[in-house]
């Protein structure tokens, strides 16, 4: 178990973010608390709408029992200079997309030492704000660990910051924050990937909607809520779409050759 004593950096991490989320005066609300384990390894598979997902769920447990989460992030955080001091510090997880076997190992390894492993399994920020397809590694590496997957939902971190939308700063203050913690699971070795990454991925959607439907602030003709909820938020298909294109001018642009 990863305890606040034993990691100063981490702590100090969160004490601040803590300060910060108290100066907004976010409001948090938790169901499901108790599936959260005091002891061992498990995968954490979180919803991603919001770039603060990672800070607000750690911010929560830390409530909790003060545990540590190492949260498996893209190569290109670790390469900023400052960020990546501190993703280093905190023993969190860099993964290269084009060689994410090591990154896989380190995670399998930390589960099996009693870690804590944060996973956001759709990938980047879902800028419909609805779960899309998720990937299988959470539940690969929840299989080969022997530990079980934890779905946790979040709602509302994404009104304080997401893609493709640049708060004023009333908008900042104030923001119900909801957790929803779903019931563990044990993935059986050899149990089949695929059946159950779309099951995660029902339970996650499943526990979004309840979040949704009890919010206590009306979402109508909101940027911040879904379509299909009578929101502004782009649809899955038109979200999909943009980020094709957007990937598709980031690797143009890492391909184009230097000037100079």
């Amino acid at each position: 178990m990863s305890t606040g004593t034993r990691e100063p950096l981490y702590t100090t991490a969160i004490l601040a973010g803590r300060a910060v989320f108290g100066l907004l005066r976010l409001k948090p609300s938790v169901t499901g608390l108790k599936n959260l384990p005091d002891t061992g390894g498990a995968v954490l598979a979180i919803t991603h709408f919001g770039y603060m997902d990672f800070a607000l769920v750690e911010w929560m447990l830390w409530q909790k029992n003060r545990r540590h989460i190492r949260f498996m992030a893209k190569k290109g955080a670790f390469d900023q200079k400052l960020v990546g001091v501190l993703l280093r510090g905190m023993r969190h997880i860099s993964v290269d997309m084009k060689a994410g076997a090591e990154a896989y190992g380190q995670a399998v390894t930390a589960l099996r030492a009693g870690e804590l492993l944060g996973v956001f399994p759709e990938g980047g920020v879902n800028a419909s704000f609805t779960v899309r397809e998720l990937k299988s590694g959470a539940i690969r590496m929840a299989a080969e660990a022997g530990v079980p997957v934890i779905p946790i939902a979040v709602w509302g971190g994404h009104r304080v910051l997401t893609k493709n939308h640049k708060p004023a700063l009333r908008e900042l203050f104030d923001v119900p924050i909801r957790f929803a913690v779903g019931e563990p699971f044990t993935v059986a070795a050899g149990e089949g990937t695929q059946p159950m990454t779309l099951a995660l991925h029902d339970t996650l959607q499943g526990l979004v909607d309840k979040l949704q439907k009890s919010y206590p602030v009306d979402g109508a003709g909101q940027w911040w809520q879904p379509r299909h909820l009578g929101g502004t938020a782009p649809t899955p298909e038109e979200a999909a779409v943009a980020e094709t294109e957007r990937r598709r001018r980031r690797d143009e642009a890492g391909a184009a050759p230097s000037r100079g």
